[in-house]
């Protein structure tokens, strides 16, 4: 085992050939979301090859949640870094993503095909009626330990008013969630800190008139890959009001089944933009959205990973999250309710009961809860001709 770098310094460690092997491994197997990314890193990296210390992967999870942006991918880039630098990184990053880009965007052409069959539809309608539920399942899961977190009684009741927040938001003015999220971390910085150390970001919101389809599919994946804090969830309240009511690229049940796709395959969930690119302009739609929307994560990790040290220390940094975390949380629990309210078949709101009790009561796997509303909406199909 090599020596441990110095301020978080790459170290040749590993071959790109052997890093290109297992980084595509863990693309290929990494179903489950977040958790089930950092948990197979940490078993690559940590456990079974001694790459990085206990100590170094906790610090890099942890300073990777404070960037905006998906956590687990910047993680899996940032490790790719530490072994081989920025060739590392990109190689690593590209490795992972792509095999849940290339199935999503297979499983989108079946989908949006012109003619696609009643069963993979109704399959899809089943599978996105869980999705509310899964949402549902996904604040609650970041929404207790980040209570648990805050024992100050006016930090708490900061943190329930940020989340409140950020689910009036979702649900009565969608296109402002960002503009929430940054304004609740402001405003938790300055209770913290002082004006002296806030900060206040500005955000422009652009009308679909004023951009071509292409520059607003860009800029949807921006939002998604640069301008989000949180879990991959984040990315239903800030892609659903623009997909589905500003620039109609999706109806409901199509932007549903989108979500459905990025939480059944592999690798990260925001590979969801990928499925709307493809709505939009087919392979080259989907393959604009996703580059758009990663290529925040590997300017971060290329161009700042030797600061994550005092980034993962800043307390400005550690305050903001504290404003925009639970903004999130609630952004993702009211996402649920506007995503309940898509589904259009009454034996989805059958689907939609069931799956509490396998998610919440069972705490089985989502992604088992997926197939599950697919292989029922398949059965729907098949006894209904």
């Amino acid at each position: 085992m090599s020596v441990a770098p110095r301020d978080g310094a790459p170290v040749a460690r590993i071959t790109l050939r052997e890093l290109a092997r297992r980084w595509g491994r863990l693309g290929l197997i990494g179903f489950g979301g977040p958790p089930a990314h950092v948990a197979l890193l940490r078993r690559l990296s940590v456990e079974q090859n001694e790459w990085l210390s206990t100590e170094d992967f906790e610090h890099a999870v942890t300073a990777t949640s404070l960037l905006p942006g998906p956590a687990s991918t910047q993680l899996v880039i940032y490790v790719a870094w530490r072994l081989r630098g920025t060739r590392g990184a990109l190689l690593g990053g590209l490795c992972f993503i792509l095999p849940g880009f290339m199935l999503i965007v297979g499983l989108s052409a079946l989908y949006f095909s012109r003619h696609p069959s009643l069963g993979v539809l109704d399959a899809a309608l089943g599978a996105g009626a869980v999705v509310p539920a899964i949402a549902a399942r996904t604040a609650w899961q970041l929404g207790l330990p980040s209570w648990r977190q805050r024992q100050n009684a006016d930090v708490r009741a900061r943190a329930i008013l940020y989340c409140a927040i950020g689910a009036a938001v979702t649900l009565a003015l969608p296109s402002l969630v960002v503009l929430a999220l940054l304004v609740c971390g402001a405003v938790e910085v300055i209770a913290r800190r002082g004006v002296r150390h806030g900060f206040f970001t500005g955000v422009i919101l652009t009308h679909a008139v004023t951009l071509s389809t292409l520059g607003a599919l860009g800029w949807v994946a921006f939002k998604v890959g640069a301008l989000s804090y949180g879990g991959g969830f984040v990315i239903i309240p800030l892609m659903q009001h623009d997909v589905v009511s500003t620039y109609h690229w999706m109806s409901g049940a199509q932007f549903l089944n989108a979500v459905a796709l990025g939480q059944i395959t592999p690798g990260p969930v925001v590979l969801t933009v990928a499925a709307v690119g493809f709505a939009v302009r087919g392979v080259a739609g989907a393959v604009l959205a996703a580059v758009v929307a990663f290529a925040p994560s590997f300017l971060i990790i290329v161009l700042g990973a030797r600061s994550f040290d005092r980034l993962r220390t800043n307390p400005s940094v550690g305050a903001f999250l504290a404003g925009a975390g639970p903004s999130v949380i609630g952004a993702i629990g009211a996402s649920s309710v506007s995503l309940a309210s898509l589904l259009t078949r009454p034996w989805q709101w059958g689907l939609l009961a069931v799956a509490p009790i396998w998610l919440f009561g069972l705490r089985r796997a989502t992604t088992s809860m997926l197939v599950i509303g697919a292989v029922v909406g398949a059965v729907i199909s098949v006894l209904s001709r």
